[in-house]
């Protein structure tokens, strides 16, 4: 028997599936849904003005500290090069000061 259950009840339903750590998938099915009637009521609450869907992170993003510069000084020479300098650039740069 197909049953009617109104946007409040769909946005209830859609915030349990995200807070939970299941697919839509696995929601569904556990919970004897349609997926296509899920996805159905999703996009439409989402064509609402004035609605967002709630969104959870899953993963911590990685924070990238910038790079200090290399700083070479020889006597009273300071040469100061950004940390993607080469490799191979740095050598010949220390060669010419040797």
């Amino acid at each position: 028997m197909r049953k009617t259950r109104s946007l409040e009840q769909w946005r209830s339903i859609i915030e349990a599936q995200q807070s939970s750590d299941l697919t839509t998938t696995e929601y569904c099915q556990q919970n004897t849904l349609s997926k296509t009637t899920f996805y159905a009521a999703k996009n439409k609450l989402k064509a609402l003005p004035g609605n967002f869907v709630r969104s959870k992170i899953t993963k911590q993003p990685d924070v990238i500290k910038p790079q200090q510069p290399i700083t070479l000084t020889v006597g009273k020479v300071k040469v100061s090069l950004p940390s993607t300098t080469p490799a191979t650039y740095l050598s010949q740069l220390l060669r010419e000061f040797a």
